[in-house]
């Protein structure tokens, strides 16, 4: 079941759903092209930011579930400078498919996957965080931020 509510998942959803969202509810145009184009640009440097970090903790024989057992922590990437890059990337992408779809109904759908992220997917991993690397993490706590 979890499988399920991995970020991944969710975020093919959301997409799906943001679709949806356009085309049966726009609610109102916001732009066309070719400013629907900047929000493809942005899509794929999300999705490129996510897939970056997640070769890197492949490389690194690290965990990528959220809800396993955390393998390693690391500062390399942009670890360097925000806790979460591959969550801001899955955010950022989101907000490049909105900007491309060019309605305000979809907006929805990154606001509910940033709060779900913020609240739940990032709680879950700093508690588990927390309980294997204890000082460590809290001194990387202190030192980069959450997102940006």
């Amino acid at each position: 079941m979890r499988a399920l509510f991995l970020p991944p998942v969710v975020l093919l959803a959301s997409m799906g759903v943001m679709v949806l969202l356009n085309r049966t509810a726009p609610l109102h145009e916001l732009w066309g092209r070719p400013w629907s184009w900047l929000g493809g640009a942005l899509l794929l440097a999300g999705i490129a930011v996510a897939q970056w970090h997640a070769r890197l903790f492949k490389k690194l024989g690290t965990n990528i579930n959220t809800f396993g057992d955390p393998g390693t922590l690391t500062r390399e990437g942009l670890f360097r400078f925000t806790r979460n890059p591959m969550y801001l990337g899955f955010v950022a992408s989101l907000v490049g498919l909105g900007i491309t779809l060019g309605s305000v109904s979809p907006f929805v759908v990154p606001l509910a996957f940033g709060l779900l992220t913020h609240f739940w997917y990032i709680r879950v991993e700093e508690q588990a965080l927390l309980q294997k690397f204890g000082g460590q993490y809290v001194e990387y706590q202190r030192s980069v931020r959450r997102w940006l």
